[in-house]
């Protein structure tokens, strides 16, 4: 049993703990440098990053998305781990806001520190925080609205909180032919919300703007040699099956033949189970086959005779996906026909997108399936585009589902903080402190969108505050960087989804609740190897 401090230890040689003030230190140092870490990249002036695989061919990644920067940095710390899992659940459950709740649990955690340094007692700091995030939350649902009865009201807001959500992003130049890209896309879903309806296809050429919305799916492969390269009301069975039978499946099986002929003989009887296997794909009554995995030229060249199109070599998420669109089954075996459900489409067709050649499936049966097909200069700012407009398509879904909105730009955290202020006076103890410190944590997002774009962050904030503390139900005054001071948003079309704000104070309020708890961190000892 060895010794730790100078005090014996119940621990096995090589273990660490760290107790009390030391532990807590280390878990609040760690969640803030996390936090740090993606600050600049807040808001419609955030900053990229670029993450370079330490792996073979290191591989870059330039993007200002929360989530991903967090996903691809290793880290050692506990509290930092909490955060990352955070963002990743933001990003799981409403596809925006990974970098806020991340920035928001950080200063949370900075505003802790200051009042254990005062002796404030942690379970007291988080009675504290509790009190402000009910009443944070109850500000923010009276503070929410909703145009869901008014459909042109409610594609509008669509369209402001696509343009929001994307003014952050590597699409901002283009925002408005994005925004109305996706919303288009979401409309389309009319309210299923099932994201998998929706393909998006990279293909590197062109610029950003030349991106386009296709109805039905585009499949990035080519149709077999010598076949019919369009067809109309289509028939088509989706399968995965090996079409290679002139190989002997056995590893490191050996025939041995006494004569030229026998050769001849065991190739004749590999071709003729490889006709028979075609004619029973055939016998379902189709005049397309696509296959997950390779077709060799002879059951080409038998589909090709039978005037079937056929297409192999379709990945796994592809037919996947075709199977939900043409509203068919994956198959595997061909002995029942019956049995086997086909999907149907009104045409296939080979389309040309830049240098590629593509299949388009149009009058798919799931009529609100699309595909859409992104351009751009390069692999990374495809890459990132396709992040970008991933993350749009999320939260536009999300407010589909629960259609209530608020303004954006720092205006639902100056509210919040507000109300948190107003609640604090009347809150007697120490968990008014904690009330006023979640308070100062909200203002720092704003605060972090002004310092982001160069503004002056603390006259910008105190006007914002003064116009809320002036008028507290009706200010719409909040942080625009364009111009450089405060705006109004709703003049301004800055608006952001209900569901995104409330789920980013939920988490991060609770990740911050988490971390506070902590007075022991223990590492085990590395299991010992030979």
């Amino acid at each position: 049993m060895g010794t730790l401090m100078g005090q014996p230890s119940m621990l096995q040689e090589g273990a660490e703990e760290s107790k009390g003030e030391n532990a807590r230190m280390a878990s609040f140092v760690g969640a803030v440098a996390m936090a740090d870490l993606v600050k600049s990249t807040l808001g419609p002036k955030g900053m990229d990053k670029i993450l370079q695989s330490m792996g073979r061919g290191g591989e870059v990644t330039i993007t200002n998305d929360g989530a991903t920067i967090l996903k691809s940095v290793y880290v050692d710390n506990p509290a930092a781990k909490v955060l990352q899992d955070i963002s990743k659940v933001q990003d799981d459950e409403v596809g925006d806001g990974t970098t806020s709740v991340v920035v928001l649990a950080g200063e949370l955690l900075r505003e802790a520190e200051q009042l254990v340094n005062a002796k404030v007692h942690p379970m007291t700091i988080i009675a504290g925080f509790r009190e402000a995030e009910a009443v944070a939350k109850a500000e923010l649902s009276a503070a929410a609205f909703s145009n869901a009865g008014r459909p042109e009201a409610f594609t509008a807001d669509l369209l402001n909180i696509a343009r929001t959500t994307l003014s952050s992003k590597i699409l901002t130049a283009d925002k408005d032919h994005f925004a109305a890209l996706a919303v288009d896309a979401i409309t389309r879903l009319k309210g299923s919300g099932n994201l998998e309806a929706i393909h998006i296809i990279k293909k590197a050429g062109g610029a950003l703007k030349d991106s386009f919305l296709a109805e039905g799916f585009i499949l990035d492969k080519k149709i077999g040699v010598g076949q019919p390269k369009r067809l109309t009301d289509a028939k088509v069975l989706i399968a995965n099956t090996p079409m290679d039978t002139d190989k002997v499946k056995i590893y490191g099986a050996r025939v041995r033949v006494d004569s030229m002929a026998k050769v001849g003989e065991i190739e004749a009887a590999e071709k003729d189970k490889m006709r028979e296997k075609c004619a029973k794909i055939i016998n379902h009554g189709i005049n397309c086959f696509i296959n997950r995995q390779l077709i060799y030229n002879f059951p080409e060249e038998i589909f090709a005779d039978a005037g079937v199109m056929s297409i192999e070599h379709a990945d796994f998420d592809g037919i996947e996906r075709l199977a939900l669109v043409l509203g068919g089954e994956i198959a595997s075996t061909f002995d029942h026909p019956g049995e086997v459900k086909l999907g149907h489409c009104r045409s296939i067709e080979e389309v040309m997108i830049g240098e590629d050649r593509l299949i388009h499936f149009s009058g798919v049966a799931l009529g609100e399936a699309c595909t859409i097909v992104l351009r751009g200069a390069s692999s990374h700012i495809l890459e990132e585009a396709d992040r970008s407009l991933h993350d749009a398509l999320c939260v536009l879904s999300e407010t589909v589902k629960e259609p209530r909105v608020l303004y954006g730009g720092g205006w639902p955290e100056m509210r919040m903080a507000r109300a948190i202020d107003e609640a604090a006076k009347t809150t007697p103890g120490k968990k008014s402190l904690a009330m006023e410190a979640f308070a100062r944590a909200l203002r720092q997002l704003p605060t972090t969108i002004c310092d982001n774009a160069g503004l002056d962050s603390a006259d910008i904030v105190a006007t914002l505050r003064a116009a809320h503390g002036a008028d507290p139900a009706g200010s719409r005054a909040g942080v625009d960087v364009l111009s450089g001071a405060a705006g109004d948003m709703a003049a301004l079309g800055i608006f952001e989804s209900f569901k995104v704000k409330q789920q980013v104070l939920l988490s991060a309020t609770e990740a911050a609740e988490m971390i506070l708890r902590v007075d022991d961190i223990v590492k085990c000892a590395p299991r010992q190897r030979g």
